[in-house]
């Protein structure tokens, strides 16, 4: 059956247009600022890379030499020297589901085709990830495996169980001999979480924290909490990371009430 009515033809049509623009929005092109491996920051924009499992800046790894380094730091390090100061664009393909004040993008330097995804996954700084809409990089997750590029030089957990505190997470890399299992993971996950520079807030697993939806606590420098929070479990650059991640300010770190 064929619509006689031309107007509820150009409704419909006009309707199916704007489904259709929901699936990826054209995004802004700009500087970057590089938050961590999978976190970029475009004008007032945050986007998370679509389609990986990125590293966080706190996240340790074992190297080819059975030494701890600071993958993290070294993952964020990678971005931005791939992206060597040049203008980068983000298509939005929605709300990132995780922080609903960050987006989800597919993101590219202006003028390479390639997606900043992509390229970290290949050169084995982040790990593909299955369900995402349009990340498709599972064979160049097998290359970097292959060629023991980044992490994979190496012995590490997925940047999904670091952030979740995961500790019996699958071993990954090709330097994780089995008789050194638990010496691993307690390097991995050590009590003493070395501070990144520049990211001095501190952030605790906590079950009280489940009341409001959260995984944990964080602490500010100002916090009377602060100094004698010793050991913390993650390290936040901003207020921002640490709410992403899953944390919520401790309650001492409020500002007074105004009179």
């Amino acid at each position: 059956m064929r619509f006689r009515n031309p107007v509820a033809t150009t409704l419909l049509l006009a309707c199916l247009s704007a489904t259709t623009s929901l699936t990826a929005t054209a995004g802004p092109t700009a500087s970057a600022v590089i938050k961590d491996a999978g976190t970029v920051q475009l004008g007032n924009t945050t986007y998370r890379l679509d389609g990986i499992d990125a590293p966080a800046v706190d996240q340790l790894c074992i190297d080819e030499h059975a030494d701890v380094w600071t993958c993290g730091i070294e993952a964020r390090d990678q971005l931005t020297r791939l992206i060597g100061g040049k203008q980068v664009h983000c298509d939005d393909i929605g709300v990132d589901p995780t922080f609903k004040k960050r987006r989800l993008g597919v993101c590219k330097i202006e003028g390479d085709p390639t997606s900043l995804s992509q390229v970290l996954v290949q050169k084995g700084y982040a790990l593909n990830v299955e369900e995402s809409a349009t990340g498709r990089f599972k064979p160049d997750e097998a290359t970097a495996k292959d060629n023991r590029a980044g992490l994979w030089k190496g012995c590490f957990v997925a940047p999904r169980d670091f952030r979740t505190a995961r500790k019996d997470g699958a071993l990954l890399g090709n330097a994780c001999p089995g008789d050194r299992d638990q010496q691993i993971r307690d390097a991995l996950f050590p009590d003493d979480l070395p501070m990144p520079a520049s990211c001095n807030i501190k952030g605790k697993y906590a079950v009280r924290a489940r009341v409001t939806g959260n995984v944990g606590i964080y602490h500010l420098q100002a916090c009377r909490s602060y100094p004698g929070l010793g050991n913390p479990d993650r390290w936040f650059c901003s207020e921002e990371d640490a709410q992403a991640a899953g944390f919520r300010r401790a309650y001492n770190c409020r500002p007074p009430k105004a009179k």
